[in-house]
C-alpha cells in the first residue's frame, strides 16, 4: 500500500530537551504522526497532550516509525539511547550536536546494525523552530537520495541545506559556522567593554555596531576566492603590513579604557608573524595557513 499525496510521513523523534520538544510540535503542527520517547517521560506525556503517542521505552519508539530522528544531549548519549534498540531498515537522522568523526563514526555504527543515515547540523535555536520567517535551517549529509527522500518532512520544523555525502560535513558546517559566530562575540564584547565605562548608551552604540559586522560580512566572499585561487593579494583593499600597522592604536586604546586585550592579541599575533614571513602584500587570508596543524 502507497502513501498517498496527503498522507504525512510518521516520525520518531528521541530526546525531547528544548530543541526536541520544538522540533516535536512543528511535526505535529503540520500533522505528521508523530512517536516520542525521553528518558525524563514526564516531557513526553506533556507532548502525548498535544497529539503525539509516548513510548514506554526507545526500543518501542524505534519500532514505530521507519524514520527516526535523533536529538540527544551527545554522542555518547546517542549510543546509550539506541543500543538494544533494532535499526533495521530504519532511516536515521542524528540531529546530536558532535564532531566531523563522531558523526562519521555514529553512522557508520547504525549503518553496521542495518540503518541508513544522515546527519545534521541545527543552525536555530529553539524559538526559530517551526517559524520560517525566523531563518534557521538545517545542515544535512549523507547520501543525497536518503536526503531527498525525507527532505519535506525535514523542512517542516526549518530549512534544510545539503552540503554533501560525506557524513561529517554538516557536523563540519555547523561548529565552522559557530567559531565564526563566536568569533563576532568576542568582537562585540571587546567594543562593549572599551565603551562600558564611558558615557556612551550601549543601546544607542549596538546598532552602530550591527550595522558595521553586517557592512563587513561580505568580505568573506573575498576571503574564500582568495583560497580558491590560491592568490593572497587579489583583491586586496587593505594590506596585511598596512593592518599591523595599525594595530598599536587598538591595543593603547584598550590600554587607556583599562580593558584586557586578550580577544584581540592572538589575532593581532597571528597577523604580525604572517607579516614576518613576508606576507605584507596580501590579505588577511594567509593567517588561516598559520592555524592550520598540517601542512596545505
Amino acid at each position: 500500500m502507497t502513501r498517498t499525496a496527503t498522507e504525512k510521513t510518521p516520525v520518531t523523534l528521541l530526546g525531547l530537551g528544548a530543541m526536541g520538544t520544538a522540533l516535536a510540535r512543528a511535526w505535529l503542527a503540520a500533522g505528521h504522526p508523530l512517536t516520542v520517547w525521553n528518558r525524563t517521560p514526564s516531557r513526553a506525556r506533556a507532548l502525548a497532550a498535544e497529539g503525539a503517542r509516548a513510548a514506554g521505552s526507545a526500543a518501542e519508539a524505534v519500532a514505530a516509525n521507519a524514520l527516526v530522528v535523533v536529538c540527544l544531549l551527545d554522542d555518547a548519549s546517542v549510543e546509550d539511547t539506541l543500543t538494544g534498540t533494532d535499526l533495521t531498515g530504519k532511516d536515521l537522522v542524528n540531529l546530536t550536536t558532535g564532531t566531523p568523526a563522531q558523526a562519521r563514526a555514529r553512522a557508520a555504527w547504525a549503518a553496521a546494525r542495518g540503518a541508513r543515515c544522515l546527519d545534521g547540523g541545527i543552525m536555530a535555536v529553539p524559538p526559530m523552530i517551526g517559524v520560517p520567517e525566523a531563518g534557521g535551517h538545517v545542515l544535512y549529509s549523507g547520501a543525497r537520495d536518503l536526503f531527498e527522500q525525507h527532505r519535506d518532512t525535514l523542512a517542516v520544523p526549518a530549512g534544510t541545506t545539503y552540503v554533501g555525502e560525506d557524513l561529517g560535513h554538516a557536523a563540519l558546517h555547523d561548529v565552522a559556522l559557530l567559531s565564526a559566530m563566536y568569533g563576532m562575540f568576542a568582537g562585540a564584547a571587546h567594543a562593549f567593554a572599551l565603551i562600558r565605562h564611558e558615557d556612551i548608551d550601549p543601546t544607542a552604540f549596538a546598532p552602530l555596531l550591527a550595522d558595521w559586522l553586517t557592512a563587513m560580512a561580505p568580505a568573506v566572499h573575498g576571503t574564500a576566492e582568495q583560497l580558491r585561487c590560491g592568490d593572497y593579494t587579489k583583491g586586496v583593499t587593505s594590506t596585511l603590513a598596512m593592518q599591523v600597522a595599525g594595530t598599536p592604536t587598538f591595543l593603547d586604546t584598550a590600554g587607556e579604557q583599562g580593558v584586557s586585550p586578550e580577544l584581540l592579541e592572538p589575532f593581532f599575533a597571528l597577523m604580525r608573524r604572517r607579516l614576518a614571513e613576508g606576507g605584507g602584500e596580501e590579505d588577511l587570508t594567509g593567517v588561516i595557513d598559520l592555524l592550520l596543524r598540517r601542512p596545505t
